[in-house]
């Protein structure tokens, strides 16, 4: 076991017995380079900070129930980004919904396209779903989110040639399972 690993076990053991100094040495280690990596990915400083709060009051409420055998920056970290992922996905709901709720509907194109258009939104879905969650994941936070690839990398403490591979897999796994959707390129 390294220094590192020690240090962070005994932290982590301090913690889950309610002492706050312990609390303190990971909110100050840790809370930087957390609002970095959520900044990075929400591009908004305010956001990230909060969402990074948000996460360390989670570490203190749920102290108790910590395993002194893992790492508070892979827990940290792990906790940040699903909390940025919610909040995009909120996001976008929220987005979609905005002109409904405002009373405002968009030029409706006829019926078939309409109905074609909802066919195809529901097929991308769920080949998207269908993905196995690490390429599911990757992709999202490449098409959905906009991120780069060093950007994901970093975010989910991969390698870049991992993310090139899982998007790989990604798109040939949605090409084929969308080839109906897809323009025929024989002819």
């Amino acid at each position: 076991m390294s220094p590192t690993q020690a240090s962070d076990t005994e932290l982590l053991e301090r913690l889950r017995r309610g002492d706050t100094s312990a609390f303190d040495v990971i909110f100050r280690t840790w809370y930087g380079p957390l609002v970095g990596t959520a900044e990075r990915m929400l591009r908004d400083r305010a956001v990230a900070e909060e969402l990074v709060q948000d996460v360390m009051l989670e570490l203190w409420r749920r102290r108790e129930t910590l395993t002194s055998d893992g790492s508070a920056q892979a827990y940290l970290f792990q906790a940040t980004r699903n909390r940025v992922l919610n909040h995009l996905r909120h996001l976008k709901i929220e987005q979609r919904s905005e002109p409904e709720v405002r009373g405002e509907s968009s030029s409706t194109p006829p019926a078939d396209a309409a109905l074609v258009q909802e066919e195809l939104s529901v097929a991308v879905q769920h080949a998207v779903q269908a993905l196995p969650d690490r390429c599911r994941e990757v992709f999202e936070l490449s098409r959905v989110h906009g991120l780069k690839y060093a950007e994901i990398a970093r975010a989910l403490g991969i390698s870049v040639k991992t993310v090139e591979a899982q998007m790989g897999k990604a798109l040939r796994t949605l090409r084929e399972r969308l080839a109906a959707w897809l323009p025929d390129e024989s002819g």
